[in-house]
């Protein structure tokens, strides 16, 4: 098991991220957007950069939502690779089988 406080900390970016993100997804395209003065893109720049960092969606960690553990998971189960081997040797995942040969 992860350390309890790394777990909530990522949980707490999470929640930031999915606060945040039409507010950075607007600025974003008012900085990009080359028609617009340029001002006025330096200004959202700078608005953007006043937005807490942990509300960046690529500050999340990607974590295995049964042990914390932050390596070595797997996107599609949202498990590392432990857990989602115990789970298929038990049989609690449908169509996946321990392979042998």
């Amino acid at each position: 098991m992860a350390k309890i406080s790394a777990v909530n900390r990522n949980a707490k970016r999470e929640r930031m991220a999915n606060r945040d993100r039409a507010k950075r997804t607007a600025l974003k395209n008012i900085i990009m957007d080359r028609s617009l003065p340029v001002e006025d893109r330096f200004d959202a720049s700078l608005k953007l950069a006043e937005l807490p960092r942990n509300g960046s969606r690529v500050r999340v960690r990607l974590r295995c939502k049964r042990t914390g553990r932050p390596r070595a998971n797997y996107r599609k189960f949202e498990l590392c690779r432990i857990a989602l081997r115990d789970l298929a040797s038990n049989g609690q995942i449908p169509g996946m089988v321990k392979s042998s040969w």
